[in-house]
């Protein structure tokens, strides 16, 4: 049986008066994850420019096994507990890759 990436796409607002520090606990958590977990393939967070307090995450799993094991990793459990009075609204998006594709 082959594995099956999960890529999902989430949607947040942050409070504009947080932005500053959710940005860096959100930075700290996508760098642990991506040193400390095999399962993570990518995770990349913009800002949308006009309104730099929308954030979009881009999550790239090696499969489910990988993705609910991140959940309950001590750095995401940091990061969820620190920034949940941060974030007005959160949507998660499952999608389905079309073309994804990185340079080494």
């Amino acid at each position: 049986m082959s594995r099956k990436p999960v890529v999902r796409m989430a949607e947040l607002e942050i409070d504009p008066d947080t932005l500053e520090t959710y940005r860096a606990l959100l930075t700290e958590e996508i760098e642990a994850s991506l040193a400390l977990e095999d399962g993570v393939l990518s995770l990349s967070a913009v800002s949308i420019r006009d309104n730099p307090n929308r954030i979009r995450i881009l999550e790239v799993y090696a499969d489910q096994e990988a993705y609910e094991a991140h959940l309950r990793t001590p750095h995401f459990l940091k990061y969820k507990n620190q920034t949940a009075h941060m974030v007005t609204s959160l949507t998660l998006i499952e999608v389905d890759p079309i073309a994804m594709r990185a340079k080494p």
